[in-house]
């Protein structure tokens, strides 16, 4: 990746998607889920300031700036992750939470 002066984002969609996740994914349909989720993650539009990974504004690509930056960003987020983070309706939520128990 380093050998690029842009950003390859199929490659990593593939990396992450197909080789580290997608390995341990056996089914197919969940494995495509991987990689259309990830495809709002790894793109051009995500490295924008004005990005954001979910409708509330609470998901986004921190600035760039020390590794202690990056560790407060990750503090403030919800510890609790929303399916909007994922692009899934709120009733996502409901409906894991009911196979769960």
């Amino acid at each position: 990746m380093n050998e690029y002066e842009e950003i390859q984002f199929p490659a990593l969609n593939y990396m992450v998607a197909e080789a580290n996740y997608g390995g341990r994914v056996t089914d197919d349909k969940d494995r495509r889920l991987i990689t259309v989720i990830l495809k709002d993650f790894y793109c051009e539009a995500a490295v924008s300031d004005d990005y954001k990974y979910s409708e509330s504004g609470v998901y986004f690509c921190p600035p760039d700036g020390p590794f202690e930056s990056y560790l407060e960003f990750i503090k403030e987020l919800p510890m609790n992750e929303k399916p909007e983070v994922f692009g899934m309706h709120e009733n996502a939520q409901i409906s894991a939470a009911i196979l769960e128990s």
